[in-house]
């Protein structure tokens, strides 16, 4: 959809942006939480440009993750995907998954629903364009690189929402709750 923003126009918004301190995990609510929860991808690098399969220029797939040990007392797990670089006041979401096992430490390529391919998404809330499903980025021509910020949670207590929750609500929901934290980053820019 935002590919057919016009170069000038992503390139005159390449300063607006949602901005870094904004995302999740740099809250005040949570950043004294440990950020111990080695986060990476088999796909990309920390840091690392996301292949575009897993954007809106490609298949549109969640991109797969794995992570190391949670503490102990881990409930539940939590993941949260934020582009802060996105043209808006807060953060896009490109995915909030909020009730995963807390056995789990792998989650493979396409696991969560997306436009035109089906997958998980009873665990899911609502993305940036208010669906239950993984938002493929889709940064505007001209705007400049995108960071995407996966965001992983160990929470001590299960969560229980009715329906598909908004971002406010989750972070709401998992304040004074979360054990520990981790944190990947890629990169996307559309050319």
């Amino acid at each position: 959809m935002l590919e057919k923003i016009p170069h000038g126009v992503g390139k005159a918004l390449r300063g607006l942006r949602a901005g870094f301190e904004k995302v999740a995990s740099e809250r005040r609510s949570f950043v004294d939480v440990p950020d111990v929860i080695d986060l990476r991808s088999p796909a990309f690098e920390d840091g690392g440009s996301l292949p575009p399969r897993h954007t809106a220029d490609g298949e549109g797939l969640s991109p797969p993750l794995a992570w190391a040990e949670v503490p102990p007392g881990t409930q539940a797990l939590a993941l949260l995907v934020e582009d802060p670089d996105a043209p808006t006041p807060r953060p896009l979401v490109h995915l909030l998954a909020w009730d995963l096992p807390p056995h789990l430490n792998t989650l493979p390529e396409g696991q969560f629903a997306s436009p035109g391919h089906a997958g998980l998404d009873e665990v899911l809330g609502r993305n940036s364009y208010l669906k239950a499903a993984w938002l493929p980025p889709d940064p505007p021509t001209g705007h400049g690189p995108h960071l995407y910020v996966f965001q992983l949670f160990a929470l001590d207590a299960p969560l229980a929402f009715d329906g598909h929750p908004a971002r406010g609500a989750f972070l709401d929901a998992i304040e004074g709750h979360v054990l520990a934290k981790g944190m990947l980053i890629a990169t996307y820019e559309r050319a």
